[in-house]
């Protein structure tokens, strides 16, 4: 099977149900930050050149490897003196975000149309 490039429709697709108020990552941009971003087509254009390109390379850049990681309290705990009261939450940076989620429809649609799943 032939690597097919990344369209403009799959990526606008992937952003349309994220909220707005996630917490930003570690490059401080939320999806709000993003929807923002690539309503202009040339930054869109320019987003999906770098995701094409990561599949061209076979290269995943340190920059969408980068992660904040915060550590939050579990509600409703009646201590907090133990490590199970606790929740950690990942931060990624966005824009590997965006492109995980664009690859990890296009893996769907071929799983349920190829019948891979019973």
């Amino acid at each position: 099977m032939t690597w097919l490039k990344f369209s403009e429709e799959e990526f606008s697709h992937a952003i349309i149900n994220c909220k707005d108020s996630s917490a930003p990552g570690p490059d401080k941009m939320s999806w709000g930050h993003l929807k923002c971003i690539i309503k202009d087509k040339s930054c869109l254009k320019n987003f999906i050149c770098i995701a094409n390109a990561c599949f061209d390379l076979g290269h995943w850049p340190n920059h969408f490897k980068e992660s904040k990681t915060i550590v939050i309290p579990k509600p409703n705990k009646s201590s907090y003196d133990s490590l199970k009261s606790f929740r950690p939450i990942v931060l990624l940076n966005i824009l590997g975000k965006l492109i995980k989620k664009v690859i990890g429809e296009r893996l769907q649609f071929q799983v349920i149309s190829n019948n891979f799943i019973y």
